[in-house]
């Protein structure tokens, strides 16, 4: 008797928190799996000592186990062993974002490149409200780095540019971003008060991340999950997610966290999207639809006219071609976009073209 062997790839485990050490539970993940990748490292801080306020209180530094490392060199194998793991994850068009401070940012970004990776932007996120500098011997440490990567220089990754923009009230979004740290309800505590995570990131920040690099449905991976504001942003926003985390204690933290998150309504989750993201419909179409007929007339927006043709080409006097072409030779112009330009009549009406091109894409939707 032959025991018939399954081919199927294992299930993904989406929105789980998994206990571990991120490389080996990296490793047993199904590749190809992950639309995104959120990643915030340990710093390697390399502190020396304690250090206080003016009035002689503790700050409550990053000292955790986790942050140690005995050497650059072991720090940098540690980098290069998690994000050749995370590579191997994602997606053909999948991205990641690390993010980091001085101590580490520059190794990480160096560490990508040589895996792989291809490096799209860097972004500064400005703290609005930065722990000052108490003993006065450096500038006053207000900002962290973002690396945004695609897993390769072709990958097709994604840009909700139009999203960004809405959010930026109508401007185009920048690589320089002014965001408080958390404070008050949104940051988490334990059950003494204290910090559940000293470097837990903000809601904010995780929001214009996912906005604008997943689409709904996407699987975000967050190896090193602390206290959950990937997971928690995600599921907010109608994404999956895979949290890692070693540290019981910050797992229990992000379970409870999760648990009291809710989605927002679907229709809420939609973005705006930008035009070339949209269904490519010739211009053809409408005639072969029967939407515009061949011989029909198309006006200008200073009232010169076109004729249709049954290729989907006009013709005015003696110029031929696209409604593109067509339109720029009537203006005298290097360009024309005749989706924009050209109308018709309907019911004594003027009506653009382009309400029947965005009538055959709502259908394709």
């Amino acid at each position: 008797m032959t025991t018939k062997t399954s081919t199927e790839a294992p299930a993904l485990p989406l929105n789980r928190i998994l206990a571990g050490d991120c490389i080996e539970v990296m490793n047993r993940l199904p590749e190809n799996s992950v639309d995104l990748i959120f990643a915030d490292p340990p710093y390697n801080l390399q502190l020396k000592g304690e250090l206080h306020r003016p009035d002689n209180s503790k700050v409550d530094a990053v000292n955790d186990s986790w942050d140690s490392f005995s050497s650059f060199a072991a720090y940098d194998r540690f980098t290069q062993a998690w994000l050749r793991a995370a590579r191997r994850l994602l997606k053909p068009h999948g991205a990641i974002w690390v993010i980091g401070s001085y101590h580490n940012i520059f190794r990480v970004g160096a560490a990508m490149q040589n895996e792989g990776f291809w490096i799209l932007n860097d972004v500064i996120w400005r703290k609005s409200n930065p722990m000052p500098n108490f003993r006065g011997k450096r500038f006053t440490n207000a900002h962290e780095t973002l690396i945004w990567a695609s897993r390769a220089e072709a990958s097709r990754y994604t840009f909700n540019y139009e999203a960004l923009k809405a959010l930026n009230e109508g401007l185009q979004m920048r690589s320089d971003w002014v965001l408080p740290i958390c404070t008050g309800n949104e940051r988490i505590r334990n059950e003494t008060g204290e910090k559940a995570h000293p470097t837990q990131k903000p809601e904010s920040l995780l929001h214009r991340i996912l906005i604008g690099s997943t689409n709904p449905g996407d699987v975000v991976l967050d190896p090193f999950f602390g206290t959950g504001t990937t997971g928690a942003v995600a599921k907010m926003l109608g994404r999956d997610f895979i949290g890692i985390e070693r540290e019981e204690a910050y797992r229990k933290v992000a379970e409870k966290r999760l648990a009291r998150v809710r989605r927002f309504d679907r229709a809420a989750l939609e973005v705006s999207t930008s035009r070339r993201a949209a269904p490519r419909v010739p211009f053809g179409q409408l005639v072969e639809r029967g939407l515009l007929r061949p011989g029909e007339v198309l006006i200008s927006p200073r009232g010169k006219t076109a004729r249709v043709r049954a290729d989907g080409t006009l013709v005015a006097d003696d110029v031929r071609g696209s409604i593109h072409q067509v339109g720029a030779a009537l203006e005298g112009a290097p360009s024309c976009n005749g989706w924009t330009y050209w109308s018709f009549r309907r019911d004594g009406k003027t009506v653009s073209i382009d309400v029947l091109r965005q009538q055959i894409r709502a259908e394709m939707s």
